[in-house]
């Protein structure tokens, strides 16, 4: 995500397991991401045109007023359970991802230096959510390692191995949004990626 704050140069741009065994990665369901572009419209002549439309029409995120991109996406698994000697085991899980990205799209012609602007920032702009997007399918890949082949003693009716898995899943997601807070923080920090193109479209480069 990358959010977008009010002031500009001299301000900082906020935006904003129980036993177990795994099995053998050769083991572990082959998926594929579907990914999504979602755009919202802003119009303008200038960066700074284009900036401000871009505060007033970006998508609102949490309590951290509006962004100028958001990365978001919907997971769901298909899961099996056996029940072997008394244990459960989750023999196997296919993921079923998809991410959205949420992006600014020009509407109407821009010219000379603006466009050429314009150009570098979105295009850097969608590198950065990319990025978001494959934090998200390596949390997913890193829950296939940590629950495919999970085994818990005792629980013919596969109810404990939930409880863990639920803990496990927990865990891999706080990792990754915690990875995705420190990336926002080094874009966009003064002299970071983001924050060095947004002073390129607003000050005309």
């Amino acid at each position: 995500m990358i959010s977008k704050g009010a002031g500009l140069a001299s301000r900082k741009i906020c935006f904003l397991l129980a036993c177990l065994t795994v099995m053998p990665a050769t083991a572990l369901a082959e998926w594929q991401a579907v990914e999504k572009i979602e755009t919202y419209s802003i119009t303008g002549q200038s960066g700074p045109e284009l900036y401000a439309a871009i505060g007033e029409r970006g998508p609102r995120v949490g309590g951290l007023g509006r962004a100028i991109a958001h990365t978001s996406f919907k997971l769901t698994w298909r899961r099996k359970y056996e029940e072997r000697d008394g244990a459960c085991v989750l023999a196997s899980a296919l993921p079923k991802l998809t991410i959205t990205y949420t992006l600014p799209k020009l509407s109407g012609k821009l010219s000379g230096n603006t466009e050429a602007n314009w150009e570098t920032f979105i295009d850097g702009v969608k590198r950065h959510e990319r990025v978001h997007g494959d934090f998200i399918k390596e949390m997913v890949s890193a829950i296939e390692v940590a629950t495919v082949g999970l085994t818990v003693a005792d629980d013919p009716k596969c109810r404990k191995i939930k409880s863990e898995m639920t803990k496990r899943l927990g865990e891999l997601s706080r990792a990754q949004r915690q990875k995705s807070r420190d990336f926002d923080k080094a874009e966009l920090s003064d002299g970071g990626n983001i924050h060095q193109l947004i002073l390129n479209l607003v000050n005309g480069g």
